[in-house]
């Protein structure tokens, strides 16, 4: 049998000893009253600055602003009022950062992040969709979704963000309620305001092409580069560091790539949330006000502030556990590959060849395994290879998404030679030693099992990871049948079936 599937039976296998669960200490509930204080001084602040802002206007003549007073009283009444999304138990938010005006292609959208919240269970996504993704444009055939942005901002100011909610949500299938805007100069901003973010940074960031403001047309070639380098573990960061931060792209190793870089926007994101949500922030009238100014110049949404203000009463309390972190990208077990667009153009497009995948994943998001099933898989850091045995498009990478749940490490995906399978069926190359995650995974998927594996799929395998460095032996091989497809797609309906005989 090939090194690939040998099973090294003589290695001695040790017991990892189980962590002691950490106790959580518990926290004091601030009482209502004083939090409905805190809003209601905020919200009287921010109302009163932006007015001000707006329309120069003093302190005096606010009091006498009859509209606003009449806003506020929205405010107060806001709790009975349901925000887009609230009737079926998902908003969805679209993050976007851009250049803007100092920038080259300064309505190009270099963030685009899917924040979905489900008030039901106080749980928050964070989904970051790569700029490179190709989405179809009205008119103009397909695009890169960071494209969208910039293309309706030149047919009409301010239209970019309705655009980009109504192009990603037509390929997700799924309404986008909300968005927010903001160009790079008032994140610098707001981050500074804040007396910047503490961040951990994961892996040692250099990147020796980071780009220099202004300097991008430079005659001198390397003067249109700086080198970034942010070491590892925790640092404080003022606002021009945390863009670096999330902006880097050539970085060596690990981080670099824009897959990298959205984890990183993402990490930034709840530090963020963590800084303004803090008290320091709350009791600082000048860091607020600094902060709606740099709102009123650099920020656009078509958020109401009521609406800001209920978001932000169903988000302030949620747990960092209860908050799901994902980036679609093209690994392995990914949802996109790259390719090359007829205009020599470096693209990203799903690896189904639809978007049926990508809204199967966002669609379904917040549904998750049993505790104790994925604590048995945890533990054997279970690794599965999924093929597809059918010609259903797309079935491969959904039982992916779904197995992941479960914490399976899915380390391939793929199509089968022989794609007339009607059972599932799991190979076992553990040969039992992983008998919990073999019983989670044979209740998940109702598969026949079997030890070892056939010659004409050692074949297939052997030939498939030929073209990998360090290929990953799995400890189960999942063939997908017909019954693994739950749209039973070209089944007859029985149902309807006559006999013609009578």
């Amino acid at each position: 049998m090939p090194d690939f599937i040998k099973r090294e039976s003589e290695v001695i296998k040790t017991k990892v000893e189980e962590k002691l669960p950490k106790k959580r200490l518990k926290k004091k509930r601030t009482p209502k009253i004083i939090i409905y204080t805190i809003i209601f001084m905020i919200t009287c602040l921010a109302v009163f600055s932006s007015q001000v802002l707006v329309s120069n206007q003093s302190s005096t003549s606010w009091f006498a602003n009859l509209p606003i007073i009449k806003q506020i009283r929205q405010l107060a009444e806001s709790a009975d009022r349901q925000l887009k999304g609230e009737d079926r138990d998902r908003i969805n938010l679209l993050l976007l950062g851009m250049g803007g005006k100092n920038h080259d292609g300064g309505n190009l959208t270099d963030t685009i992040m899917l924040v979905s919240i489900e008030p039901s269970t106080k749980k928050v996504a964070m989904v970051s969709i790569p700029r490179d993704l190709v989405v179809p444009m009205e008119d103009l055939g397909s695009k890169k979704i960071n494209s969208v942005n910039a293309y309706a901002e030149a047919e009409a100011p301010d239209s970019g963000g309705l655009a980009v909610c109504q192009a990603l949500g037509d390929i997700l299938a799924t309404p986008i309620d909300y968005y927010a805007r903001m160009d790079f100069s008032g994140f610098v901003n707001i981050i500074d305001k804040l007396g910047g973010v503490d961040i951990y940074v994961d892996n040692t960031l250099d990147d020796y092409e980071y780009p220099v403001m202004g300097m991008e047309a430079a005659d001198d070639y390397a003067s249109r580069y700086e080198h970034l380098h942010i070491d590892t573990g925790w640092q404080h960061m003022d606002g021009d560091l945390a863009l670096k931060y999330v902006r880097s792209r050539h970085a060596a190793g690990a981080e670099g790539s824009d897959f990298a870089r959205s984890k990183r926007q993402q990490k930034l994101l709840t530090a963020v949330k963590n800084k303004v949500l803090s008290l320091n922030t709350l009791f600082n009238p000048a860091a607020i006000t600094g902060i709606i100014g740099e709102i009123h110049d650099h920020f656009d949404t078509n958020l109401q502030i009521w609406e800001m203000l209920k978001l932000w009463d169903l988000t302030r309390n949620v747990n960092q556990e209860d908050i799901v972190n994902k980036v679609i990208d093209n690994g392995p077990d990914g949802l996109l590959v790259d390719t090359i667009s007829s205009d020599g153009a470096y693209i990203l497009v799903p690896r189904s060849g639809d978007f049926s995948e990508l809204q199967y994943f966002v669609n379904n998001i917040f549904s998750d395994a049993p505790v104790d099933l994925k604590s048995k898989v945890s533990s054997d850091r279970a690794t599965v290879e999924i093929r597809n045995g059918t010609w259903i498009n797309g079935l491969a990478s959904k039982t992916a998404l779904d197995l992941e749940k479960y914490d399976f490490i899915v380390v391939r995906i793929g199509n089968s030679s022989r794609q007339n399978f009607q059972k599932t069926m799991i190979y076992d190359l553990t040969y039992g030693e992983k008998k919990d995650s073999l019983s989670v995974l044979k209740n998940i998927t109702g598969a026949d099992v079997s030890f070892g594996l056939p010659e004409w799929l050692i074949s297939d395998i052997n030939a498939d990871v030929s073209r990998e460095k360090n290929p990953i032996q799995p400890d189960f091989v999942l063939m997908l049948g017909q019954d693994a497809d739950t749209s039973a797609s070209g089944v007859e309906n029985k149902e309807n079936t006559a006999d013609t005989n009578n």
